[in-house]
């Protein structure tokens, strides 16, 4: 099983999306056994709106383009890296290259690493099961990014 996420629905939910999609590394046991984090982020926004864990294959990208399609969510505008799933998978007129663009989310990435030891590079603090790893990462995006937004 692979845990997946969507955020919840905005107050005025519009019929398509512009948003910027990354995909982020960290580990599990060992660093022959890698683990990526999927996400995807609203333009507008700024909120982080699904995410996904799983290798960096064509599937685990299909599993988060379905994740949004399953509620409803039409995105118009892929804001993305070279990666080639991205390419793959998205039409050209769908989809932007433009890593400059990123940067908001690749901030993100800094904030976890930051804040859990396991995501960092060089580090003796990992997570030995899979579960543990995508439950710990999982509870602090919720925490950190969706309900922040949603305390006022």
């Amino acid at each position: 099983m692979h845990p997946a996420y969507l955020a919840p629905a905005p107050e005025q939910p519009g019929p398509t999306l512009r948003v910027y999609a990354d995909e982020m590394w960290s580990y599990v046991g060992k660093k022959a056994q890698p683990r990526w984090l999927w996400w995807v982020e609203d333009v507008a926004t700024g909120h982080v709106v699904a995410y996904v864990f799983g290798r960096r294959t064509h599937a685990t990208f299909e599993r988060l383009r379905q994740l949004l399609t399953d509620t409803g969510l039409t995105v118009a505008l892929w804001i993305t890296d070279a990666w080639w799933a991205y390419v793959d998978r998205l039409p050209a007129e769908q989809r932007v290259e433009d890593k400059t663009q990123l940067q908001r989310l690749e901030r993100k990435h800094l904030t976890l690493r930051t804040r859990l030891k396991r995501l960092t590079r060089k580090t003796i603090c990992f997570s030995k099961k899979t579960f543990f790893h995508d439950g710990v990462i999982s509870l602090f995006i919720h925490h950190f990014f969706f309900q922040s937004t949603n305390s006022t």
